[in-house]
């Protein structure tokens, strides 16, 4: 198995700019893994593919406004990626995981200047919150640790949201909508996440009700998203690749929902790939069951040969060539089946990535 074995030619001008409106009218491919099958429906007909009594299990996580542009004291843009608060060297938050850019001008010592509105804020507005960088990440390419400091009367988290804006993947690279529209319609009210778990993006409150009322029954994990969302597979052997670790949480009420599921004879259906690896990290090989697990944290790369053992079926976007993602879905069907899948996709010029069109694999 070789990371080349999950490239693929992706057209830029399918890379979906901005979310479909309304959120469930986007397209909808679903694959068999029995047969290799595919059919092409919409979003709203998802339903018809779920039996009451099947149990769909969404991550809630909600993203944080993680992406700060500010200055050096000589003018400098530099732009600051919040990934984890570091609440294990800084008892008071203030010291968080980050990525820089550009991260050779930005060593130990060098202090960034944030104003409201970022890069646009005029000289004169006031600094909001400063960061000092205090030590570089070991084994991540711009990574480092990063002490923030609000300035004025503001909070840590209240200047964080006056200067951040939320954190758009790279190749969305204009969207000037409505950043509600890259959350959830169920997600938390606290904000952990660096990238939003993108398969549920295309649910609405009214399909959510309509699903329910067919007997389909409603689940909530939580998986903080992390840059890795973004990264591609630099090793020739994917094996060698290492992911970051994930904060998560997989209540009891999730254990009780997916066993009396099983028992049933239902389908466990996993909304994403965060979903996925939440529920596939609270099995216990000891046990052969489920547990919950509470601020738990995980690295779990699933990848073709890996064992499945609570997700049934899965919906989940279309990925980014020769990245983790990819490999978790040929996990789950086969490497053949997604190429031949996505392949068909291109052709019938769906949206793809993250405000793309959805994929059902069941």
């Amino acid at each position: 198995m070789r990371t080349d074995d999950f490239d693929y030619d992706l057209p830029d001008e399918l890379i979906a700019q901005a979310p479909a409106e309304p959120r469930d009218s986007c397209r909808l491919l679903v694959l068999s893994r029995s047969d290799g099958s595919i059919e092409h429906r919409r979003f709203t007909d998802v339903g018809e593919y779920l039996q009451p009594g099947d149990l769909l299990v969404a991550n809630k996580t909600r993203v944080l406004p993680a992406r700060l542009v500010g200055r050096k004291p000589t003018g400098a843009v530099c732009e600051t990626l919040l990934l984890r608060r570091r609440e294990d060297l800084d008892a008071l938050g203030g010291t968080w995981e980050c990525l820089v850019h550009p991260g050779k001008r930005l060593r130990v010592g060098a202090m960034i200047e944030y104003r409201a509105g970022g890069l646009h804020a005029p000289e004169s507005a006031p600094v909001v919150l400063t960061g000092e960088i205090v030590d570089f990440v070991e084994g991540s390419r711009g990574g480092r640790l990063v002490r923030f400091c609000p300035q004025g009367e503001r909070t840590l988290d209240e200047a964080i949201h006056a200067v951040g804006n939320v954190p758009l993947p790279p190749y969305i690279t204009d969207y000037k909508g409505d950043p509600e529209k890259y959350q959830t319609v169920y997600a938390m009210q606290e904000e952990h996440s660096a990238a939003a778990p993108t398969a549920g993006l295309h649910f609405t409150p009214q399909l959510m009700e309509s699903l329910k009322a067919a007997g389909v029954k409603w689940a909530e994990v939580e998986l903080e998203v992390g840059i890795d969302t973004f990264r591609l597979v630099e090793e020739d052997d994917p094996s060698q690749h290492v992911i970051h670790t994930e904060r998560y949480h997989v209540g009891q009420d999730v254990v009780d929902a997916v066993r009396e599921t099983k028992e049933a004879g239902h389908r466990v259906v996993a909304v994403g790939t965060t979903s996925v690896r939440s529920l596939e990290s609270a099995w216990d090989e000891s046990k052969d069951a489920m547990v919950a697990r509470e601020n738990a944290t995980t690295n779990l790369f699933l990848m073709p040969g890996s064992k499945f053992h609570v997700v049934d079926a899965m919906i989940t976007n279309f990925h980014v060539p020769r990245s983790t993602l990819m490999m978790l879905v040929s996990a789950f069907a086969t490497r053949e089946q997604i190429m031949a899948a996505y392949q068909e996709a291109i052709a019938k010029r769906y949206r793809m990535l993250s405000f793309g069109d959805a994929m059902l694999i069941m």
